[in-house]
């Protein structure tokens, strides 16, 4: 293995909590032995992975995520990253980073950045005005820097964990009115959901945009999208690059890629699915790369090696009892292999 390579996880931890402590209203708490099981899966996991710079979501306890990092036995070789006065008393998205490559301070982002603004009179005159003033993240972006090796360039990583697909609930909302609204609760609740994660999106890349537009800047996004990659949220955030071009004449200096189509073209079927809901399965966990990560990009740093997708658990709904998360856990690896007329 080449010094310059790199790796990447996303990994949904499924509400990990200490035993006993609080997680959501609706929930009862970890007992000791489920506790366990959690961390062994967890850990499990991680040790098989043993990527550069993991993703999490879902993690309640920054304790919870060193007893994980313990059990895989990467507690000496990664730093785990965790929000500073983390109360344990909601989630967060986190992060485990090779502690030799970790530059930076890292950074937990809340507020949607000053030039967002979704904000329209209309470009039909059929169309009437819009305004959605949501500010902020639901669940605070990671964003952190990595550098492989002294002589690469250093990598922006942003973790992210998008609004749920879960209709909304509105029933206590004040201007609910149940002979009104009563019978239209789950397509209203889905409709604020989707503009929820919208705007999240759009907010997430212009985030982006302001470190890759016009640089020779590598960016990976890493995250719980809870969308599909045709999407209109996926749309938002990798701007749809066109994939095949000539090799190394291809590359948008503003887009992305998602690692799942990478890994399509080298495959003859598609069995990527993280995610399963009423018997669909389906892809909500994603590694969205720059152009510097894409083989056919003329400014090419890194050579995509290969997609993997850890999911057999997802077969059994019986993740509380198993200890099992309800995502698939991805990995997506990566060699040095600048194109030759790139200089670094």
């Amino acid at each position: 293995m080449n010094a310059r390579d790199i790796s990447f996880a996303s990994f949904n931890l499924y509400n990990l909590q200490l035993a006993g402590e609080r997680l959501y209203n609706n929930s009862t708490p970890w007992t000791a032995a489920q506790y366990q099981d959690k961390i062994a899966f967890t850990g499990g996991k991680l040790r098989r992975f043993a990527a550069d710079v993991i993703g999490f979501q879902e993690l309640w306890a920054a304790p919870a995520l060193d007893d994980a990092l313990h059990s895989a036995g990467l507690d000496q070789t990664h730093t785990a990253l965790t929000p500073p006065g983390h109360n344990g008393r909601g989630i967060v998205c986190a992060g485990a980073v090779r502690s030799d490559i970790l530059t930076g301070t890292p950074e937990w982002i809340t507020d949607f950045p000053p030039a967002l603004r979704l904000q329209s009179g209309g470009d039909d005159p059929q169309q009437q005005a819009i305004n959605v003033t949501l500010n902020s993240f639901s669940r605070p972006v990671l964003h952190l820097t990595v550098k492989p090796h002294a002589d690469t360039p250093e990598v922006h990583v942003f973790v992210c964990h998008l609004k749920s697909r879960r209709p909304t609930q509105i029933w206590n909302e004040d201007w609910y009115d149940k002979p009104t609204h009563g019978n239209h609760t789950t397509a209203l609740g889905y409709a604020l959901s989707t503009i929820r994660r919208t705007a999240e999106a759009a907010a997430l890349r212009v985030l982006i945009t302001d470190v890759t537009k016009n640089t020779a800047t590598p960016v990976v996004v890493i995250g719980d999208l809870n969308d599909g990659k045709l999407s209109n949220t996926l749309n938002v955030l990798t701007e749809q690059p066109r994939f095949l071009a000539p090799l190394s004449r291809g590359g948008g200096d503003n887009a992305l890629y998602t690692v799942q189509t990478m890994q399509e073209y080298r495959s003859t079927r598609d069995v990527y699915y993280t995610h399963v809901y009423n018997s669909e399965r389906e892809s909500l966990d994603h590694i969205l790369v720059s152009q510097e990560f894409y083989d056919n990009a003329k400014t090419r740093l890194w050579s995509f090696d290969e997609m993997i997708v850890e999911n057999d658990h997802l077969n059994f709904d019986d993740h509380k009892e198993s200890g099992t998360t309800d995502h698939g856990v991805i990995r997506a690896g990566f060699k040095w292999k600048p194109e030759q007329t790139v200089a670094v």
